[in-house]
């Protein structure tokens, strides 16, 4: 790898980050203004044509092989329904700096879908990242069950199944596209995935979201231009640019820097607390990855 290919993987790595990172208080500011399934349908469907166009631009075909569709769909329900529905959902429940904690133990459960479906057996690194993640996740929580009241604690447990449910099913969805790869140029491969993973979202739409598009300011059309050029087009071309020119293991390292943004920049935008504990399960989240990760390479 020369220094000129590695220093602009960097880069590209830094955009991914940072684009991320700063979703979390964009969507939180989001949902001040707008619906929260019509907001991620009317950004994605705004993705889906950007990355659509961005294809055609660049010469990739928009056909899916033959044989592909089922991949698409899995994967789109997987990878992104899991985002643009869970997790904007979780944030009605969760401060963003809570939920980008334990949305991001993701790369340690995809360690563990990784043994049956892979063959790729748990090492003791990655049991050791499973524990350090896990406390983590019982840090955080555990603050809240000590100091908030009950009722406010109860209130937060839909938000945690729905951020819980994303991790656990963006997991899967790397995992399974690692098993069973779509063969498809990036562009059009996002394009496809954002569509699929939006469709359950016209109906969650349609029923459920009750407010009038008008009360929507510019801060909101705002929060959705970012997440459609930003949070989805150009952060999704970067991340693919980087995993080209960097190893899969350093860009794998390098989203570390995503929840560590997102928390950072919720208390800067939003003024959430950042305390010892959100600090100390950061930390065990990070460093459980870290760990996870070093036991990439054990296999059956």
């Amino acid at each position: 790898m020369t220094p000129s290919r590695s220093r602009q993987g960097f880069v590209m790595l830094l955009i991914t980050a940072f684009a991320w990172g700063l979703n979390w208080p964009v969507l939180k500011l989001a949902l001040a203004e707008w619906p929260p399934l019509s907001f991620r349908l009317f950004s994605s469907m705004s993705g889906v044509i950007l990355m659509a166009g961005v294809a055609i631009a660049r010469g990739e075909t928009l056909r899916p092989p033959r044989g592909q569709w089922g991949r698409l769909i899995v994967a789109g329900v997987l990878n992104v329904f899991s985002f643009v529905g869970l997790a904007t959902l979780s944030l009605l429940w969760l401060e963003a700096t809570e939920a980008a904690i334990i949305a991001y133990t993701m790369p340690i459960w995809a360690a563990l879908f990784a043994w049956p479906i892979l063959g790729e057996r748990p090492t003791v690194w990655r049991v050791a990242g499973l524990v350090s993640g896990l406390a983590g996740v019982a840090v955080l929580l555990a603050g809240q069950f000590l100091t908030a009241p009950s009722a406010a604690l109860v209130a937060k447990l839909p938000g945690i199944a729905c951020i819980l449910a994303t991790a656990l099913m963006f997991a899967l969805g790397a995992v399974l596209t690692k098993r069973y790869p779509i063969n498809l140029p990036p562009a059009s491969n996002v394009a496809w995935q954002v569509l699929f993973g939006s469709l359950p979202l016209i109906a969650g739409a349609l029923l459920f979201d009750r407010a009038p598009l008008a009360h929507v300011g510019p801060l909101g059309w705002a929060c959705l231009a970012y997440v459609a050029v930003i949070a989805l087009c150009a952060s999704y071309l970067a991340w693919f640019r980087a995993l080209k020119l960097l190893p899969a293991s350093m860009a794998a390292i390098g989203t570390l820097l995503v929840p560590v943004i997102g928390v950072l920049s919720s208390g800067l935008v939003l003024g959430e607390t950042i305390g010892v504990r959100e600090i100390a399960a950061l930390c065990l989240t990070i460093g459980g990855v870290v760990l996870a990760s070093r036991g990439a390479g054990g296999t059956r």
